[in-house]
């Protein structure tokens, strides 16, 4: 017998075999194979080029409709492979920004129908502020026990092997998305689940990160938790000045987030004038200096913030929002003279 019709009988056997074996094996094959696979491949493309593509883009309105479109497929490789949760500590957080944007827009609503004297739009206003800021809570509380399924609870004995800038990265944001889902907890009124001590926890998993190196953004959050919880602050510390300290370092590294937190902690604390000073620096500095191409994304994020609150305070005082062009400005700055001055001895 000839050796080519050995090979294709052996080639048809083979075949015929492998078609039996995919049949027998049916879902098995498809899931262990196929679907892991793909699900393999989807998880280290955004890891490696999904998320820091997203970063370098200062687009927020994109990256949110990308986040709540693409966090049903993403999240579902987690049913043939490893749990997605680094990824999903990022599309938590980021869908959970998108809900903080719809409740401000009825906050905003809600506030114009309080000065014209409309209760019932102003109810119905606060009824639906309420209802997304019950949704940006369950995702960022969501985004935070990703963090802890994949590290360990943050503020324990010891810190968790943080093996990349990655790894580090994704516990920075799901501590700050714990703190965004307590916060949005308590102004929604309702309780979706946030443990009380989430920042007594980041306050101590902030120290696992190096503060330099992360543009302020641990000591900041350290600092903001002191400002906030009433006999937080260590003995010699001074919560403030750690704060400006941290805005320095964001503001050297072109990556703002620390005036957010300063901002926040100034809010809470009912200290407005350090609100406004806040916004005043933060409008200045991305004025002078443009954020860093790497992380675009998180310097547009913190700018957004910062609006929102000047939003809140324009709308208070004047009934409506920031006028475009005027972030950094207030409604009673005392406006520069533009009428040229006259000489009374030249008139003489």
């Amino acid at each position: 017998m000839k050796v080519t019709s050995v090979l294709k009988k052996f080639s048809k056997k083979g075949a015929v075999t492998a078609l039996v074996m995919v049949q027998l094996s049916g879902c098995s094959f498809i899931n262990n194979i196929i679907y892991k696979t793909t699900g393999d491949v989807m998880q280290n493309f955004s890891k490696d080029h999904t998320i820091p593509y997203v970063l370098s883009t200062d687009d927020l309105a994109v990256s949110c409709a990308m986040s709540e479109s693409l966090s049903p497929l993403l999240m579902s490789f987690g049913r043939v492979t490893n749990e997605p949760n680094t990824l999903a500590v990022m599309l938590n957080m980021s869908a959970g920004a998108c809900e903080e944007e719809r409740a401000l827009e009825q906050e905003l609503r809600y506030m114009r129908a309080i000065k014209e004297f409309r209760p019932d739009e102003a109810e119905d206003a606060l009824i639906l502020q309420k209802r997304h800021l019950v949704n940006a809570a369950k995702r960022q509380y969501e985004a935070w026990k990703r963090l802890t399924a994949h590290f360990g609870e943050p503020g324990g004995a010891s810190c968790p092997t943080l093996s990349d800038d990655f790894d580090q990265f994704i516990w920075m944001a799901g501590m700050l998305a714990g703190l965004q889902a307590l916060n949005n907890e308590i102004m929604s009124t309702t309780s979706v689940g946030v443990p009380k001590n989430i920042a007594a926890k980041v306050e101590r998993g902030a120290s696992c990160l190096e503060d330099d190196k992360w543009w302020g953004v641990p000591m900041a959050m350290k600092a903001t938790v002191w400002a906030m919880l009433p006999g937080a602050e260590p003995k010699g510390e001074n919560a403030w000045a750690r704060l400006e300290a941290a805005d320095k370092k964001g503001e050297k590294a072109h990556i703002r987030l620390t005036h957010v937190l300063h901002a926040l902690a100034a809010n809470t604390k009912g200290d407005m004038e350090r609100v406004r000073n806040v916004i005043r620096t933060h409008a200045d500095q991305i004025k002078k200096h443009p954020s860093d191409e790497q992380n675009r994304l998180l310097d547009a994020i913190a700018t957004a913030q910062l609006t929102a609150l000047s939003d809140r305070l324009w709308t208070q005082n004047t009934g409506h929002r920031t006028p475009v062009g005027g972030f950094g400005t207030f409604w009673d700055d005392k406006k520069e003279s533009t009428v040229e001055g006259i000489s009374l001895d030249d008139l003489l």
